[in-house]
């Protein structure tokens, strides 16, 4: 009854017609399994549910001749029977390309939830019926669908700043030159910008300013600081009425002082 009770339950398929429970008792005594209790699968490739129990073998073999079995499907059914911390076996006999069919079955059993996937070489075992080229091995999760854990968050680790006490700093003063500190001196205002009316030989058109203003009857302060009643005035002559005292001059911005341009008193022709 004790040895009864300690043997596990190995399930075994293979998309083949036969699979002798001889090879599968060599491989797993190979693996590191001898007593167990074996259920033979045949032609699986055909099946879409193994008729198993969730979490009810410990130990699954899956022997393949071709590249297509075991499906991304019966990997996810591998998964569904093995008891939590159970491990699947995938031998293929092939020739050939054995580094990409290695790579598809760890990617296929990785996807179905297995971890740790392992590559195993399995041309020493000896068998009657066939033979093996490799193999993969993998463990499910010891947890279960659905189980929740704590997760332990860091501790927070305060940034410590370390401050060199006898470091040199430098005098901002000590950068500046003799020129740097040197008053700026500002320009000097001569000719008309010091007086109130243009000079004798003005040259920077004030002076025509002033004649046309003479001409046009307008006084300082309406030359200084233009208004207009009618809003229209520093529209420009085609705005402004017959009695307009700005007749005449170029358009304008009220409340803004009215410049001339220094040709405005040229002849056309």
């Amino acid at each position: 009854m004790d040895s009864m009770a300690n043997q596990k339950t190995v399930l075994a398929v293979t998309d083949d017609v036969v699979l002798p429970v001889s090879s599968v008792l060599t491989i797993m005594a190979q693996l590191g399994n001898e007593r167990f209790d074996p259920l033979i699968v045949t032609q699986a490739s055909t099946i879409n549910q193994f008729p198993l129990d969730s979490s009810s073998v410990d130990a699954v073999l899956a022997i393949s001749k071709t590249s297509d079995f075991p499906s991304d499907k019966i990997c996810g059914e591998f998964s569904r029977i093995l008891k939590p911390g159970g491990t699947v076996f995938v031998c293929k006999n092939l020739e050939g390309q054995v580094e990409d069919m290695q790579q598809t079955i760890q990617r296929r059993v990785t996807l179905a939830g297995f971890l740790e996937p392992q590559c195993l070489d399995l041309k020493s075992i000896k068998l009657s019926t066939f033979s093996l080229s490799f193999g993969i091995k993998a463990k499910k999760p010891s947890w279960k669908i659905g189980s929740s854990f704590a997760l332990k968050k860091p501790a927070k680790v305060l940034l410590k700043v370390n401050l060199d006490d006898d470091l040199d700093l430098i005098d901002e003063d000590s950068l500046l030159t003799e020129e740097d500190l040197k008053k700026p001196q500002l320009p000097v205002a001569s000719g008309c910008a010091t007086t109130k009316k243009a000079c004798k030989n003005c040259v920077c058109g004030r002076a025509e300013i002033e004649e046309k203003a003479v001409k046009l009857g307008l006084t300082e302060d309406q030359i200084e600081n233009p208004q207009s009643s009618c809003g229209s005035c520093g529209l420009g002559d085609a705005f402004r009425c017959g009695t307009c005292p700005y007749k005449g001059l170029p358009a304008f911005k009220l409340g803004e002082k009215v410049t001339l341009s220094r040709n405005f008193l040229e002849a056309d022709i």
